[in-house]
């Protein structure tokens, strides 16, 4: 497969600069905010050639597809993330592959995640705007979720996650990440801590709003397989 690598070198750089204008206006460091390149459904060459271009955070939605291609692509200095939804059964492989899940929605997960036995960052996913086709626990219901997670062995929360509603102005999901931004304030504890939110529809708002993960793929590696 031929693979323009220096198409993807290009867009990673024009992401960066868009994260560091939206940190600057809203008077934030931009090194607080982590690009995490999505890279579903992308082979294992466009994976390389953004790590090539210096991308070291790599998110993937599934747990079989994120095994098989972190395995093929061997990136010593990778971090990946599992920002796609958990199913119990897949907790072994995926505290295998993942050192950071982004998608702790039940105490079910957690509790399956915990029994591995292995050390995982997680974060909640909370679905902020009660979309019923997105999983998520309710900004309501976090607060019990963090104090279960908090209380489990190889577990260690880190911060939550959203997808935001689909819109055509990103103004428009405003509202979301900063309610997010505020209930992680109330969740946060000691040590490290992010909000994973904004995607390449919107991920300038969400770093404006506080977003130290943006989870971004059509803008760095272009349109789906």
């Amino acid at each position: 497969m031929t693979v323009d690598v220096d198409a993807i070198a290009a867009n990673l750089a024009a992401v960066q600069r868009r994260i560091e204008r939206a940190a600057e206006r809203a008077g934030r460091d931009p090194s607080t905010v982590t690009l995490i390149g999505v890279s579903k459904t992308m082979p294992p060459e466009r994976v390389r050639a953004a790590y090539d271009a210096g991308l070291r955070h790599f998110g993937e939605n599934r747990v079989q597809e994120g095994e098989a291609k972190i395995d093929a692509v061997r990136l010593p200095d990778a971090t990946w993330h599992l920002i796609g939804h958990l199913q119990t059964n897949k907790a072994k492989p995926a505290a295998r592959c993942f050192q950071v899940i982004h998608s702790i929605d039940s105490e079910r997960v957690a509790d399956a995640l915990s029994r591995v036995g292995q050390d995982v960052k997680v974060l909640l996913e909370v679905n902020y705007a009660g979309e019923e086709s997105k999983f998520g626990v309710s900004p309501e219901d976090a607060p019990a979720l963090a104090a279960h997670v908090r209380n489990l062995p190889h577990l260690r929360l880190v911060g939550l996650m959203t997808v935001a509603p689909f819109v055509e102005e990103a103004e428009q999901v405003r509202p979301v990440f900063r309610g997010m931004r505020e209930l992680g304030e109330r969740l946060r504890g000691d040590g490290e801590w992010h909000l994973s939110m904004g995607m390449t529809n919107d991920f300038e708002v969400a770093v404006e709003e506080g977003a130290t993960f943006v989870r971004i793929g059509r803008a760095i590696f272009g349109e789906r397989l």
